[in-house]
């Protein structure tokens, strides 16, 4: 099994890329969601973490985003419960597909949380950064405070850029994207 990994700045359209691989993708964004939505225990090991923040369950978007804005330690905290549960579902998620050719990984902290293997293949998601500004502002929560937060846990954009094998350019069409895919798959089948 190939493991494609997606890296990109927050905005450039990774889940988009991810999807149009056509091929089963992790989406760790669309795993932590569901867990602020279903998952007591998650709720729990928060509520006792940030007794300011986190009232009610499901818990909302808007109580995890005002716990990061209040306190630069708070997004660690965060990261710390969520992330062993989206370990687990990534094993269930590789388990399962095991017999596929290929799996897509769309996890934002995929190199900061070292969840990458040296043999999986890196894309780097490149836009330009008026378009990634157009992009999220589309987006209903989208917060500039809390976009700086994010940011300051990332490693550089430069470094992602190195590490990758490959470049996807995403000008936010879907003829930019799908030729960026099919080279690549290309050059993996060969």
């Amino acid at each position: 099994m190939i493991k494609i990994g997606i890296l990109g700045d927050i905005g450039s359209g990774k889940s988009y890329v991810a999807r149009n691989f056509g091929y089963p993708v992790f989406n760790a964004d669309y795993e932590v969601a569901k867990l602020y939505q279903q998952n007591n225990n998650i709720f729990n090991k928060l509520k006792k973490k940030l007794p300011k923040h986190i009232h009610s369950f499901p818990i909302e978007k808007k109580e995890i985003s005002n716990a990061i804005l209040a306190n630069k330690h708070n997004l660690n905290k965060i990261v710390q419960i969520v992330h062993i549960e989206i370990r687990k579902k990534l094993n269930k998620f590789l388990k399962k597909n095991k017999n596929k050719k290929i799996v897509i990984l769309d996890i934002p902290l995929l190199l900061e949380n070292k969840i990458n293997k040296k043999e999986d293949i890196l894309v780097y998601v490149q836009s330009k950064k008026s378009f990634i500004l157009k992009n999220l502002k589309k987006r209903k929560n989208f917060n500039q405070k809390l976009l700086k937060k994010f940011k300051e846990i990332q490693l550089p954009i430069s470094y992602k850029k190195k590490k990758s094998n490959f470049i996807v350019k995403n000008d936010f069409t879907k003829r930019s994207v799908n030729d960026g895919i099919k080279d690549i798959l290309k050059k993996l089948n060969k």
